[in-house]
């Protein structure tokens, strides 16, 4: 009993982790399933929302909603920064230009907010005091727990909402499936894009201001292997799926807790890379992605 109790508990860390990993692969497969890009610049744009928050608690003295909603604002505007200028002059370009300028882009905002605050690590101000909820008298579940799980699951309907019943949401399907027909249908493609780039990196920048207020520790370079987990949490999903990436980042989230626990944190990391390769010979479309055949 003892053993399934703490089973339990580690799965309730890892719930709470993979929503985090959950928003920052959204924004991935959001991409990806428009444009075909792989924005490897997003895991840094999930940093940046963490600063933006801090920016915002520390310096502005402001609580934990409305830092979030800063956070989120000054993201959004950042991707559609990026996408305008690093992205959209290179659409036609070949896929490995456009990714050798996301590896650029994620150097850029890395070593420009290092020069910004300085490359140390920096306390994140206590804005939700840790209290534990007894479930049972062995399980139990925090209140930063509980806000990460609130906010990263509103956020993922309100996306579910915004795809499925919205304008803007049915402009991305479109141009989604088939950018020329859409836009031949009246669909300006250059704004749904930038949109999508917006609302990707709005999420992103939530899941940092979320991780920073559970590991209570920023740096310029924290993004770098969310944003790769949170990667091979849309690919295991399926990328290109908003439901996979929902589910993907749930189940890496759990694995990684459950390694940590059972087995050791040094090989977390070596596990999520683990998982990637295992997807991609197994089933390269992942769980909610489909097979298709491209021309050569």
């Amino acid at each position: 009993m003892e053993d399934f109790s703490l089973f339990v508990q580690y799965a309730i860390t890892g719930i709470s982790l993979g929503s985090i990993y959950a928003l920052v692969a959204l924004g991935y497969t959001m991409v990806y399933g428009i444009i075909r890009l792989i924005n490897f610049a997003h895991g840094d744009i999930f940093m940046v929302g963490a600063f933006l928050g801090f920016f915002s608690v520390s310096v502005l003295k402001l609580g934990f909603i409305p830092a979030l909603i800063i956070a989120m604002l000054g993201c959004a505007i950042l991707g559609i920064i990026i996408e305008r200028f690093a992205y959209k002059p290179l659409r036609n370009a070949s896929r490995i230009t456009a990714l050798i300028t996301a590896i650029g882009v994620s150097l850029l905002l890395e070593y420009g907010m290092m020069l910004l605050v300085g490359p140390q690590p920096r306390a994140f101000p206590e804005v939700l005091p840790q209290t534990k909820l007894f479930l049972t008298e062995q399980i139990y579940i925090t209140n930063q727990q509980l806000v990460i799980l609130g906010v990263a699951i509103f956020l993922m309907l309100l996306l579910q909402y915004i795809v499925r019943k919205t304008k803007i949401g049915k402009a991305m399907r479109a141009v989604s499936f088939d950018k020329d027909a859409a836009s031949l249908m009246g669909i300006n493609a250059n704004t749904t894009i930038s949109m999508t780039f917006a609302i990707g990196s709005a999420l992103a920048g939530a899941a940092g201001v979320l991780v920073a207020i559970y590991y209570t520790s920023i740096s310029p370079l924290m993004g770098v292997t969310p944003g790769l987990k949170a990667f091979i949490a849309a690919v295991l999903g399926g990328i290109g799926s908003i439901p996979g990436a929902a589910l993907g980042g749930i189940v890496m989230g759990i694995i990684e807790s459950l390694v940590s626990a059972y087995w050791s944190s040094t090989f977390r990391d070596a596990v999520a890379f683990g998982i990637l390769i295992i997807i991609l010979i197994v089933k390269p479309a992942g769980i909610f992605g489909t097979n298709t055949r491209e021309k050569v």
